[in-house]
């Protein structure tokens, strides 16, 4: 099953290019999100199935023998919950960016978004370090061409780069760690990638904290947090919105999840060890990120930089080792690519119709376009974690779990909540209200397709913020076996 559905969005990726170009054509388009809603649909039935059952839909088959590499996949709770989130934010991102390559290769745009969608599938269900590491680094492919050919910045080539350059680096120094992990396997007599077999692997305290560092180096990079996140500005500042979805709700995640997977699974000893440094580069990002997002003028860096904050938070809930932390940084993770993709897409529907993306030069348009307006503030309220919606549940236990850890951590992470409020009501004050500007008198409402892309993220984040059970009865399961896995691993 697992195969078949990283497989539907490849095969839809390879019939959307095949096209004929013809300008106007909206075959492609329609194309792609048929594929996207039968993925969609696909993920649901995994998803379904493992919140009855628990079923982990292992499959694992012998790929290259002579290095122990396997195509293995499978799915617990924190690999169900980054599918979902990627099958469910495809569509919509797709229907949302319906014209934003029409000046371009729009079959070429659409194709590299499900090949996106394919390789992140891909990396939330590997078993196997070395199957894991190849679609890691093959995620860069799409979303280079994505931020470097379709990107609506004045500097959206040299972002591209930038985004490269940032991403191979982490990975070179993931590839050592590999490397080095299957040959201290190997020493054992039976070398092997496979995730399970490594965990048995006995490595000194020494090996085991130069693997962690290299392993985290590449998912800090990933995430992005402090002070490895400069390409996040210019990549949001110069990819259209939807670029801009896949790569900061979804791609990132592989940051976080890898932590999750790898770091504190394989390396709990390195893990403890290195838990202090790593929360202080979590506050730091937290407080860093939202002081940055609450001076900027420009809608999509702003938008960019509160996921710089964020993802502080999801950092901070997984380093503080303990079960609540780790069951809200799982949930904040979907909770974050919910919220964040309104606040991106709504964002690009106001500069769509206000042909500018500076705050300084919007205001006035929340008459013309309540709707609009409306979803924007949702998006905000979101971000900043309102009562009500999902974001406040998971960034709730996060901060339970970092006053358990210690009281000075949680005091500092609050601050971050309110910098939060700040910066999104500010943001939402001049983009939207105030005196009506006449260079945007005709600024006009959404349309319906624009509403029907993101009314399924707002009904979730309604949804899942009076009943979070619905999710976290899956999320628990496996945040008690990453607990246990870590006690485990820090009594050796």
């Amino acid at each position: 099953m697992l195969s078949l559905l990283i497989a539907l969005p490849l095969v839809g990726a390879l019939a959307v290019a095949l096209f004929p170009s013809r300008p106007g054509d909206a075959l492609p388009k329609w194309s792609a999100l048929a594929f996207s809603i039968a993925t969609l649909i696909g993920g649901a039935v995994v998803g379904i199935a493992n919140a009855d059952t628990g079923e982990t839909w292992a499959e694992t088959h012998t790929w290259i023998a002579p290095i122990g590499a396997h195509w293995a996949l499978a799915v617990d709770g924190l690999g169900v919950t980054m599918v979902l989130l990627t099958v469910i934010l495809v569509p919509v991102v797709i229907a949302a960016s319906w014209h934003d390559a029409d000046d371009r290769n729009t079959k070429g745009f659409f194709a590299l978004m499900l090949v996106v969608e394919a390789l992140a599938l891909a990396v939330f269900c590997a078993q196997d370090v070395f199957l894991f590491y190849l679609v890691f680094e093959a995620t860069l492919i799409p979303a280079y061409f994505l931020i470097g050919s379709y990107g609506h910045g004045p500097r959206r080539t040299a972002a591209a780069v930038k985004f490269l350059l940032y991403m191979l680096a982490g990975g070179l120094v993931m590839l050592a760690a590999v490397v080095a992990l299957y040959a201290f396997s190997a020493q054992t007599g039976h070398a092997s990638y496979l995730i399970e077999d490594l965990k048995q692997v006995a490595l000194t305290t020494s090996q085991e904290r130069m693997l962690f560092l290299g392993f985290f180096l590449a998912f800090a990079i990933k995430a992005p947090i402090f002070p490895f996140h400069t390409w996040l500005p210019d990549t949001t500042g110069n990819a259209t919105p939807g670029t801009s979805v896949l790569l900061i709700c979804v791609l990132d995640k592989i940051g976080t999840y890898g932590m999750l997977r790898f770091c504190l699974e394989l390396f709990p000893g390195a893990a403890h060890w290195a838990t202090p440094v790593v929360v202080t580069l979590a506050l730091i990002s937290i407080v860093y990120g939202a002081l940055l997002a609450l001076g900027q003028d420009d809608l999509l860096v702003l938008t960019g930089l509160t996921s710089l904050s964020h993802f502080g938070f999801i950092v901070l809930g997984i380093f503080v080792v303990n079960a609540q932390g780790v069951s809200g940084a799982t949930f904040y993770m979907f909770n974050h690519g919910l919220a964040t993709a309104v606040l991106f897409l709504a964002a690009g529907y106001l500069i769509r119709r206000t042909g500018t993306a500076r705050l300084s030069q919007m205001g006035g348009v929340e008459k013309k376009a309540p709707v609009l307006a409306a979803l924007l503030l949702l998006g905000g309220l979101g971000t900043l974690g309102l009562p009500g919606l999902s974001p406040f549940v998971s960034e709730f236990l996060v901060m339970l779990g970092a006053f358990e850890h210690h009281w000075w951590v949680g005091t500092i992470a609050v601050s971050g909540v309110v910098l939060a409020a700040a910066y999104v009501l500010r943001a939402y004050r001049l983009a939207v209200t105030g005196p009506e500007r006449p260079e945007l008198a005709g600024v006009s409402e959404v349309g319906t397709r624009e509403i029907a892309a993101v009314a399924p993220l707002v009904a979730l984040m309604i949804l899942l913020g009076f009943v979070p059970q619905l999710a976290l009865s899956v999320i628990n399961p496996a945040s008690d076996h990453t607990m246990s896995t870590i006690e485990a691993g820090a009594q050796k």
